[in-house]
């Protein structure tokens, strides 16, 4: 009896260890599209006020979290019985980003508001359906990220036992959801935990200079991410574009690769946002 314990142990342990190796993999072979859902996620976390940034932010993990149980056991049984449908799935995700990415850009560069002096009282209605809004766009993108990163880590296992590709995608996905809003959560609250190291300090101190710090690091890295975000949008689409179809991966052989990414994202992005800007122009005139 104790021997056949010892055997069903020692196959856990053994199942562990490959489950480990596979997911240490997997994890490398998805760092960049995780460093772009790392940028677009706390780009699109930021901007509420201190009191809700947790609240919102928990909002979007839970979120990203029902993504990830929604798209692993679809992504398996497509793998095993459609996998056609995973490119096709690929290629959509790609124009929303694209999309995204295109609009940010255009509402840059010819749609800023313009800067007044009148103070406009914000009401709480119109705050909350502002904030709504921007937790349902931070959830279908990751929804779309985490496409991405869910199939990728499947490539990595398709010669491994079905047991294997579970595990190693779910140990993917969760580290995913837990690291990525992690570090998101650290990027956010760090000007109130700037303003304790300041009071803590008295002003003074190593304390209060890491304060100081923390609080004027906070809008640079902000604004930074945002840049980084909207790329990170516009490279990933034209990943997806150029690494799936055929056509537009052997175009222009001799280009480095992150600019024909670029390129392609940025040109899918602005025909989508052309398109789809005429025909919401044709609803609203009916």
């Amino acid at each position: 009896m104790a021997s056949g314990i010892f055997a069903v142990l020692d196959d856990i342990a053994a199942l562990m260890d490959d489950v480990a190796v596979t997911a240490k993999i997997a994890t490398r072979k998805t760092a960049g599209i995780l460093g772009d859902d790392l940028a677009v996620n706390a780009e699109k976390a930021t901007g509420f006020l201190s009191s809700r940034e947790l609240p919102v932010l928990w909002a979007i993990t839970k979120g990203s979290f029902i993504n990830k149980l929604i798209i692993v056991p679809i992504a398996l049984l497509l793998n095993a019985f459609f996998p056609i449908a995973i490119k096709i799935a690929l290629i959509l995700g790609g124009f929303y980003l694209a999309y995204e990415g295109a609009e940010k850009i255009i509402e840059y560069f010819f749609h800023r508001p313009k800067v007044t002096g009148a103070i406009v009282e914000e009401k709480e209605e119109e705050s909350l359906d502002v904030e709504k809004a921007k937790i349902r766009s931070a959830i279908t993108t990751d929804f779309i990220l985490s496409v991405e990163i869910v199939i990728i880590a499947l490539g990595t296992v398709l010669d491994r036992t079905l047991t294997i590709q579970i595990m190693t995608v779910s140990v993917v996905a969760l580290l995913a959801t837990v690291g990525v809003y992690g570090i998101v959560a650290l990027i956010v609250r760090m000007d109130d935990t700037g303003y304790k190291l300041i009071k803590y300090g008295n002003g003074q101190g190593f304390s209060s200079r890491l304060g100081h710090l923390l609080v004027k690091s906070l809008p640079v890295i902000i604004k930074a991410l945002a840049i980084i975000g909207t790329i990170a949008l516009i490279l990933v689409s034209g990943g997806i574009f150029v690494h799936n179809i055929d056509y537009i991966h052997h175009l222009f052989p001799s280009l480095p690769a992150i600019i024909k990414e670029f390129m392609v994202g940025l040109i899918v992005g602005t025909v989508t946002v052309a398109i789809i800007t005429g025909i919401k122009k044709v609803f609203i005139k009916k």
